[in-house]
C-alpha cells in the first residue's frame, strides 16, 4: 500500500501512528506530498477532490481520503487487538477523543494562519483569539478526561498527535498548569510508534521561483 502523507501534517501523522500500533506499518510505502491551500498538487488531487493528505493507496489501487477513514480500513487489516473499539463504551470514548482532536488540529492551524501564515495585512486578530479559546478549551476538557491505558485506542493516537502538533507550531503551552494531560502526553510521545514519525519541516505555500509542482513527492524513511 501507498500513504501519500507530509511529515508536518498532525491528520496524516495519525495515520502512520494507527499503522504502527496496528503493526502494519512495513506494509506501506509512505510518499511525502505538500499541500497547501495556496498551492495545489496536482498528484494529490488527482486522487483526492479535496486535495488534501493522507491519501491511503490499497492493495486494489482502491483510493480512501480523511485519516479517519483510512484508519478504519487500516483496523481491518490486522489480527491484533481493534485499535477502534467495538463495545459501545469504550468506541463512543475513543471517536469521541478522536472529534475533540480533529477539532484541536483544526483550530491550532487556523491560529497559525492568522498568526504567521496569512500576509500580515490580513490577518485578524478576533479571529485568532477565537480559534485559540477553542484550543486551550479542549486542553482544559482533556486535563480532566484523558486516563492511563496500555490499550492505546484511536482516540489516544488521534489526541497525541494533535496535541504533539501544537507543540510543534507552538500554538500554545498545553502543559503549563496540566499536570495529568502532560503526564498523558508525555507517555504516549515515549511509545516507539510516536518516536518513529516525529514531525518536520514546514508548509510551502507558494512555488519556489526554480521549482514547478511536478514532481513535488519524494520517499520518506520510516524511522
Amino acid at each position: 500500500m501507498k500513504l501519500l502523507y507530509q511529515s508536518h501534517s498532525p491528520y496524516a501523522r495519525k495515520v502512520l501512528v494507527f499503522a504502527h500500533e496496528a503493526g502494519l506499518a512495513d506494509r506501506l510505502d509512505v510518499i511525502h506530498h505538500e499541500t497547501s491551500p495556496t498551492l495545489r498538487n496536482e498528484e494529490v488531487f488527482a486522487l483526492n477532490p479535496l486535495g488534501k493528505v493522507p491519501v491511503l493507496i490499497a492493495d486494489d489501487r482502491t483510493a480512501l481520503f480523511d485519516s479517519a477513514v483510512i484508519c478504519e480500513y487500516l483496523d481491518g487489516l490486522h489480527e491484533g487487538r481493534r485499535l477502534i473499539p467495538s463495545s459501545p463504551a469504550r468506541r463512543f470514548r475513543a471517536l469521541r477523543h478522536q472529534a475533540i482532536a480533529t477539532g484541536l488540529a483544526d483550530a491550532g492551524i487556523a491560529v497559525r494562519w492568522e498568526a504567521t501564515r496569512r500576509p500580515e495585512t490580513l490577518r485578524w486578530a478576533p479571529l485568532l483569539e477565537g480559534q485559540l479559546q477553542k484550543v486551550i478549551a479542549s486542553c482544559d476538557y482533556l486535563e480532566q478526561n484523558v486516563e492511563d491505558s496500555n490499550d492505546v485506542d484511536i482516540g489516544d493516537i488521534a489526541l497525541a498527535t494533535a496535541l504533539d502538533w501544537i507543540a510543534f507550531r507552538n500554538i500554545h503551552d498545553f502543559q503549563h498548569r496540566r499536570p495529568r494531560l502532560a503526564a498523558w502526553y508525555a507517555a504516549l510521545c515515549s511509545r516507539e510508534s510516536m518516536r518513529a514519525t516525529a514531525f518536520h519541516g514546514d508548509t510551502v505555500d507558494q512555488v519556489p521561483a526554480s521549482s514547478t509542482i511536478t514532481g513535488v513527492a519524494h520517499a520518506v524513511a520510516m524511522g
